[in-house]
């Protein structure tokens, strides 16, 4: 048992190019207890990340005691993070939600099951006689099983004929889907994580991975410990450990990214480092992106970012000489204005290499959340079910078969509606019903003052199903008790595409429910029915509902057909598609450049990645005939909001180590809370002297949108740029609902949003900064060993 806080990445178990990577089981057990004390384990994975971690729960008396790393397991081989060692003691808080809650005068009171649904049903018939389907929402988690976001999905847009259905992925990794459709013409990871194995050069863009995925980062440190390591580049404008590991660390302004991939991709092309034979025989667009990028020149992409010209050109050299190039790519370039250009320029940058379907080569496109995968292949978001293509009526003809509903009830007249429109919808009036699960968009989504507003509206039925009060909950017309990871069964794939199966342990708490439980009946309750007047959907349980995704995935690029519960019992994670023709899955795709991407298969058709408008089926068909994968430049945008001479900072939010989203589960974790139990604003060294701002002094960022006090900690992070964890909200203060608060970091930022993704910006944001008084404790974090644990970890 290590110290999971003060050692969040554990110790070093060497390994060279090649090898395998060692075994180190991990575990953490309540108080008192050992291995012999356990009643049973039982088998899932991690829920806080999405790393998907193997783990087993260790379960006495009937409650959940502990975790231990699951050895065999592909993804983590035994290894747990700190939010897999912890995190675990949430499913035990004694504020769980344990009972329905309805709002009767203004306040929530406690009521029965079919109280809380009769509402709620009551309500959508209503709105459907009167408004039509178009007047009802639903915005989901990236942290429901593969079984509930399909589940939802033929209730949504199968049963109900509506067409606003997204999930809170949204926020922190549509774009990875977006990118990847942008330039496979489908949504997958190409690589797998395995490929840190074999790789001599590992670039990683604006994703912070010893704080996101820190699993992946102990890989990657026992990569860089053992015989020939690879050459680490990382791209953040703050000095996180990744940077301090890293042979060459970029920190460019935020909102520059675009730039300074053109900048990289322009010394790519003009010093020959392009598989030209590789690029003639599998891709399209190369002559239009090589035009584009020989305008950024690295003096001029210099310019534009603020990082040298020098650095640029050893950035290119490093990912053009390499013989095995990995990319990954997460929040740093998702969540800006040109988030999905940016991202395809990465996509670019692997193609033009021709680094694709071979031991250490591709590109990650990483997830924030442990099932965004599932949001997207399932359906849950702003895709239809199994990577269909809403815009290809055969597709839509497909699904409607599939389900036996008839094809005009699912909506295809345009886009699933994303997130931002339906906040747009809710606030005009136009969207009446608003059924949120498992998230807390009164903390995590920009301009909470606003948000607030919405959320607050009399003619808004806000219908809020979790495992706790949320300050999204205080907003509730219904508030219904979820069962969490552990007291479910279903499956969920992470971000390199392993599915694993979690399988209940314990039983929830009261009344609370499993979400599969919770929507089926709501469907039943609704009387909802296919062609053949027969219930629908037509499955009533978890292992029933995974046969029907089965047979939803048949055929398309994440298909599931080869899997099985009793598969998953034998075999710790397995790798979609998992087929007939792939029966042990598949570790990497695209090795014999056959795509996902001919026209009348594709997922997406495409969009301007300046404008976001969509292309049309011949405009696609007329690109690309074949199929190939796909070169898209673009043109580097100023920001929208730059900083100005009142708001001189560029402000970035983001994760830490020790939380996850609305600390709804860390924040119950007494060893995690304890580690960050506050907000704090990280600025830059020679930022802080030229304010006159020391360590733990409290400080006021301002934008036009609100303030947040924190308190501060000057570090490696580039000059000009703040940055703030969003996770820290007001559940567990005075004012719950936020009305008053000055604590989320969301308080501050912009309602915008990339226009091909619609993924929110939280990374570009023009602030100001004052000193409001002197440090009254040395840090926002307990002391550790003369620094705080925090400030080890990030510096």
């Amino acid at each position: 048992m290590r110290d999971g806080i003060a050692e969040p990445w554990g110790t070093r178990t060497p390994y060279g190019a090649g090898e395998g990577w060692p075994i180190r089981v991990d575990e953490h057990l309540a108080d008192g207890l050992t291995d012999g004390d356990i009643d049973r384990w039982v088998r899932t994975a991690a829920v806080l990340h999405s790393n998907g971690d193997g783990l087993d729960i260790a379960v006495k008396d009937g409650r959940i005691a502990g975790v231990r790393g699951r050895a065999d397991d592909r993804v983590n081989h035994g290894r747990l993070d700190p939010k897999d060692l912890f995190g675990w003691q949430a499913n035990n808080a004694p504020d769980r939600l344990r009972t329905p809650l309805v709002r009767d005068d203004g306040a929530l009171r406690e009521a029965t099951w079919d109280e809380a649904m009769d509402r709620i049903v009551r309500r959508s018939r209503e709105l459907l006689e009167t408004d039509g389907p178009g007047s009802l929402g639903f915005y989901t988690s990236g942290q429901l099983f593969a079984e509930e976001d399909y589940t939802l999905a033929a209730i949504a847009r199968g049963g109900l004929g509506t067409n606003h259905l997204d999930g809170n992925t949204r926020l922190c990794t549509s774009t990875a889907g977006e990118s990847l459709k942008e330039s496979f013409g489908c949504d997958g990871q190409p690589s797998s994580y395995t490929d840190v194995d074999h790789a001599d050069a590992i670039a990683l863009f604006g994703h912070n991975v010893a704080a996101t995925q820190p699993v992946l980062w102990s890989r990657i440190l026992d990569r860089l410990a053992g015989p020939e390591p690879p050459r680490l580049l990382c791209v953040d404008p703050r000095e996180t450990p990744v940077a301090k590991a890293a042979e060459l660390h970029l920190a460019p302004l935020p909102g520059t990214n675009v730039a300074l991939m053109n900048g990289i991709l322009h010394e790519i092309v003009e010093n020959g480092w392009c598989d030209r034979a590789w690029i003639q025989k599998h891709t399209v667009g190369y002559d239009d992106l090589a035009a584009t990028v020989r305008e950024y020149p690295p003096e001029r992409a210099a310019a534009i970012c603020g990082v040298g010209a020098d650095e640029i050109r050893a950035a290119a050299r490093l990912a053009g000489t390499a013989e095995r190039l990995l990319c990954t790519v997460l929040q740093g370039f998702y969540q800006s204005h040109q988030a999905t250009a940016a991202a395809v320029q990465v996509n670019n940058l692997v193609l033009l290499r021709g680094m694709l379907g071979r031991p250490g080569c591709g590109v990650l496109q990483m997830n924030g959340q442990p099932t965004a995968q599932n949001t997207r292949e399932c359906g849950a978001d702003g895709d239809l079910t199994g990577f269909r293509n809403w815009h290809n009526d055969t597709h839509v003809s497909q699904l409607a078969e599939l389900w036996n509903v008839p094809a005009e009830r699912i909506p295809h007249d345009g886009p699933p509606t994303h997130l931002m429109k339906m906040l747009s919808l809710a606030e005009t009036g136009d969207l009446r019903f608003w059924w949120i699960s498992a998230t807390n968009p009164a903390v995590s989504l920009p301009e909470l003052a606003r948000v607030r507003r919405i959320l607050g509206q009399d003619r808004l039925f806000v219908v809020v199903q979790d495992a706790f009060r949320t300050e999204t909950a205080e907003f509730a017309d219904v508030v219904l008790p979820a069962a969490m990871w552990g007291e479910k069964t279903g499956t969920f794939t992470n971000a390199d595409r392993t599915v694993h199966l979690s399988e209940k342990a314990v039983e929830p708490p009261g009344q609370a429910r499993p979400d599969l439980d919770i929507f089926l009946d709501y469907a039943r309750r609704m009387d909802l029915r296919d062609n053949a007047g027969e219930p629908f959907p037509p499955w009533h349980d978890a292992e029933s509902a995974f046969a029907g995704w089965q047979r939803a995935s048949a055929g398309r690029p994440c298909d599931y057909t080869g899997l099985s519960y009793e598969k998953l019992r034998v075999k710790s994670g397995i790798q979609w598609p998992c087929d007939e023709a792939h029966p042990d899955g598949t570790e990497r795709l695209y090795p014999d450049g056959q795509f996902f991407a001919a026209p009348d298969y594709c997922e997406d058709y495409g969009k301007d990645l300046h404008t976001g408008k969509p292309l049309e089926p011949e405009e696609y068909r007329a690109f690309n005939p074949r199929g190939q994968a796909m070169l898209k430049p673009a043109r580097y945008l100023t920001p929208h909001e730059p900083p100005t001479a009142e708001h001189p900072f560029a402000l970035i939010t983001g994760r830490t180590l020790y939380h996850f989203h609305t600390r709804t589960k860390t924040g119950r974790a007494p060893q995690l809370e304890d580690a960050a139990p506050e907000v704090w604003a990280e600025l830059s060294r020679r930022d802080a002297e030229r304010a006159g701002i020391a360590e733990g002094d409290l400080v006021e960022i301002r934008t036009a949108r609100g303030r947040v006090v924190a308190k501060a900690r000057p570090c490696g992070i580039r000059d000009g740029v703040l940055f703030l964890p969003f996770h820290y909200g007001y559940w567990d203060t005075a004012d719950p609902t936020g009305h008053n608060g000055h604590r989320a970091a969301n308080e501050l930022t912009v309602t915008d949003w990339d226009p091909v993704s619609k993924q929110p910006l939280f990374k570009t944001a023009a602030a100001a900064l004052r000193r409001l008084s002197a440090a009254g404790a040395p840090s926002p974090v307990a002391a550790a060993g003369g620094r705080t644990v925090s400030e080890r970890v990030v510096q």
